[in-house]
């Protein structure tokens, strides 16, 4: 079993044919409304993969909630561990999706998603301590995030942050850490090292692993993946494909990745599924409704290697 700790956020997606000036108004595509949320997608892309998962956040106690549990459930995550929130609204995010590239920018209204606590976290001790492996980003309260790499560590689980989005980290939380995974942008701010090409990836790799994290992998959206970790070191590109919708590339490649790390699989050929992963996804639109099955992942990797 792999548990996510993190955010659900139902998306609000609008395509446009370029992104807006400030204080400018532009015509989009329709509405459209997708479940997302960076750890309810993480947590949806490995039990696609096959892998049983579980969701440990907060939502509200309105239908943008139910809708996100449901369709948890219908790929087979427990969302046991989720806490209805009275009170408070369920995480939205506004996200504008270009016509043309597929890259999106984003507001998330974190909503319930910041009333998780750290003592939410500690009531799931035993559900985080019999677990493969504990997944956290920074969507949910920071000491919600400190506590479960906590625990993960201290039972000997694997502990993978995805840092996201950038907040300012101290060194103890990322010594908790078996894997940080950021993406470029927040690889060049935690570790001060400007992150353009795998080169300076690795650069900035190494300052965070130096900070304390053990193995460090730097996605760098088209451009692959830059790998610093203790079994190997090295890029990892990403597949050629015609992008339409970027929006949860990174947590697919998140929740595929560790689903293979815990069956077993070398780093660098876990960091290649992952990236066959979040291929396919960003030829889709939208969130969950992006990430693929095991099988789909296998079939892309049989096609390219043959």
């Amino acid at each position: 079993m792999i548990t996510v700790v993190g955010s659900l956020n139902m998306d609000l997606i609008i395509r446009v044919p370029r992104f807006p000036a400030p204080g400018e108004a532009i015509h989009g595509e329709d509405l459209q409304t997708a479940c997302g949320g960076k750890g309810a997608n993480q947590a949806y892309a490995i039990a696609r993969m096959g892998r049983r998962a579980c969701m440990i956040g907060c939502v509200g106690a309105d239908a943008f909630g139910e809708a996100m549990l449901e369709n948890l459930r219908a790929v087979g995550v427990d969302t046991g561990g989720v806490i209805r929130r009275a009170g408070s609204a369920s995480g939205t995010a506004m996200i504008l999706v270009h016509d043309t590239t597929g890259q999106n920018e984003i507001v998330v209204a974190s909503g319930a998603n910041r009333t998780l606590t750290a003592a939410d976290v500690h009531a799931a001790a035993d559900r985080l301590a019999q677990s493969d492996a504990v997944i956290a980003q920074l969507e949910t309260s920071l000491p919600a995030t400190e506590a479960a790499m906590a625990i993960a560590r201290q039972a000997g689980r694997l502990s993978v942050l995805n840092p996201a989005p950038f907040a300012p980290l101290e060194d103890a939380l990322l010594q908790s850490c078996d894997y940080l995974i950021p993406n470029e942008n927040e690889a060049s701010r935690l570790a001060g090292v400007e992150v353009r090409d795998p080169e300076s990836a690795a650069a900035a790799a190494q300052v965070l692993r130096a900070r304390g994290a053990r193995n460090v992998l730097v996605t760098l959206g088209a451009g692959g993946v830059w790998v610093e970790a203790e079994a190997w070191r090295g890029h990892v590109p990403a597949f050629p494909v015609t992008a339409v919708d970027t929006v949860a590339a990174g947590d697919t490649f998140i929740g595929a990745f560790v689903t293979r790390l815990v069956e077993g699989a070398h780093v660098r050929e876990a960091a290649q599924f992952g990236c066959a992963a979040a291929a396919i996804a960003v030829t889709r639109p939208g969130a969950q409704p992006s990430i693929p099955s095991r099988e789909e992942v296998e079939s892309f990797l049989r096609a390219r290697s043959a």
